[in-house]
């Protein structure tokens, strides 16, 4: 992403209504899932893309994280807010860290800016324990490509069956997949008409003022109830759950 993208997301993430609500989903999805069939024991975790940070206390609740990051701007803000070494990494090749280590993946919006999406999950899958899962949240739809793809270098928006074929490209197994942020579709859908409408780019990173902000961090938050349990027939993102094959 551009540095730019990663100073408004360092400044925004903790406040602004989509990365807070989608806090609030995740870690109610990984402590629903992780917690079946095995007992619950504090997990080494890798955050692969950790971006500035945002999620790594989130993830900290689950267990001892790692972090690993291509760009050095973000890298440095994550290190400062966690006090972690966040080690630098370029996916698919470079991954420096050990195989077979890891009882959770997180790689949140992460896989969308790698240009070989498939080899980065495979390479990703080398260093998950026998029992261990990825947890990939990608953007959904590619109608819904828009200025906010191109400003964040995304190389695509993906569908259900497109990143599902990936993952099994890749050598692995999609546990669970489906879609979420669909509370709120109706409304970012008229936003994408109107700016193709109008030519202007809309401007998704802005926190909008306090009253909206909350407003719409409780819709997208409520759906931590129904993600993971109700089958979402489309939604702005998409999560998986990832695991070796048996």
């Amino acid at each position: 992403m551009d540095p730019t993208a990663y100073a408004r997301m360092a400044e925004n993430e903790q406040r602004h209504w989509w990365f807070t609500g989608r806090r609030q989903i995740l870690a109610t999805l990984l402590r629903r899932e992780l917690s079946r069939g095995r007992a619950p024991a504090p997990m080494r975790i890798l955050e692969a893309g950790c971006g500035s940070g945002g999620n790594l206390g989130m993830l900290g609740a689950f267990g001892t994280v790692e972090a690993v990051e291509y760009d050095p701007g973000a890298r440095a803000i994550a290190e400062r807010r966690s006090g972690l070494v966040i080690r630098p990494c370029a996916l698919p090749h470079d991954l420096p860290v050990p195989d077979r280590s890891y009882d959770l993946i997180a790689l949140l919006d992460v896989l969308e800016h790698v240009e070989e999406d498939r080899a980065s999950l495979a390479a990703l899958g080398a260093k998950l324990k026998r029992d261990g899962r990825i947890l990939v949240t990608v953007p959904a739809l590619p109608w819904l490509w828009s200025h906010h793809d191109a400003v964040h270098h995304h190389k695509r928006r993906y569908t259900a069956r497109s990143l599902t074929d990936a993952v099994a490209a890749a050598g692995l197994r999609v546990e669970r997949v489906g879609y979420f942020n669909t509370l709120l579709f109706p409304l970012a859908l008229a936003r994408r008409v109107g700016s193709i409408v109008t030519g202007r780019p809309t401007e998704d990173d802005r926190v909008p003022a306090r009253w909206m902000n909350a407003l719409l961090r409780t819709i997208f938050s409520a759906e931590r109830h129904l993600v993971g349990r109700v089958r979402m027939a489309l939604g702005l993102s998409l999560f998986a759950l990832v695991s070796l094959p048996d």
